[in-house]
């Protein structure tokens, strides 16, 4: 019977890599068979990764990535098509968050969310969208969250709810713009799950009260539960499906 969710031999290019859900997803991708492309800042971090995607069979390439400086995109995106010959998916990870009231925030703190998460989104897409144009055939999901559609009581997250939630009007508007070149661009919007960037939060058992209050499932998402969205979107099961957010946040948006 035909495997609908097969991206064995696909090259996928992961940003963010080098620690959380970006780490996660690399690995996720090269135990599925696919040829996986890991971009980050802290290249000392990638190697670990590789060193691990390698012994366990996989095959891994690591690239120097600021998702927030063009040239950097371009020239890593080169690198990557040059080692592997292209790229089929995109998963958009790299991205910050802090937690400032307004009238206290600091621009610079705020310039930095914007070019990471949003401005860092669309330098990617840019990039790698006109390799896939070109070939007519591509897979890119970004890393949207459960702060695309609502905010946090008590939790003032300005900048990174309103870079979220431009990440997932600007998934629509690329699935609109590239649909008929057989490119889809998804995302998917995770509620708190365990990484770098949430560890504390989810440490602090006030927050974590916070959690069993907003959520109807009460908990956290946990290792692997985001993996059957990323493999539904990297691979042909998916390709009916572009301008879709999909919330993977135990119904806390449903609520």
């Amino acid at each position: 019977m035909r495997n609908l969710f097969d991206i064995k031999d696909k090259v996928a290019l992961i940003t963010g890599a080098s620690s959380g859900l970006g780490a996660g997803f690399a690995k996720l991708l090269a135990e599925q068979g696919a040829k996986v492309a890991i971009g980050a800042r802290r290249v000392e971090k990638l190697e670990n990764l590789k060193k691990e995607i390698e012994e366990n069979n996989g095959e891994c390439f690591s690239i120097q990535l600021d998702v927030t400086d063009p040239k950097n995109c371009e020239t890593a995106v080169n690198e990557v098509v040059n080692h592997f010959g292209t790229i089929d998916i995109l998963i958009n990870c790299a991205g910050i968050a802090n937690a400032a009231p307004c009238e206290m925030q600091n621009y610079e703190d705020w310039d930095k969310i914007v070019k990471t998460n949003l401005y860092g989104t669309y330098n990617m897409c840019h990039e790698v969208g006109k390799i896939m144009k070109e070939k007519k055939y591509g897979k890119i999901i970004n890393l949207g969250s459960i702060h695309s559609m609502v905010a946090m009581p008590g939790l003032p997250l300005n900048g990174y709810c309103a870079t979220k939630g431009a990440v997932l009007m600007l998934t629509k508007e690329l699935a609109n713009e590239w649909a008929k070149d057989n490119i889809t661009v998804n995302a998917i919007g995770p509620a708190y799950f365990e990484s770098e960037m949430t560890h504390d939060l989810l440490e602090n058992p006030e927050f974590s009260k916070g959690i069993e209050k907003l959520c109807p499932m009460g908990r956290a998402g946990r290792q692997g539960e985001l993996d059957g969205a990323i493999l539904y979107f990297a691979s042909d099961a998916s390709s009916y499906t572009t301008g879709a957010y999909l919330p993977i946040d135990g119904g806390w948006t449903a609520v």
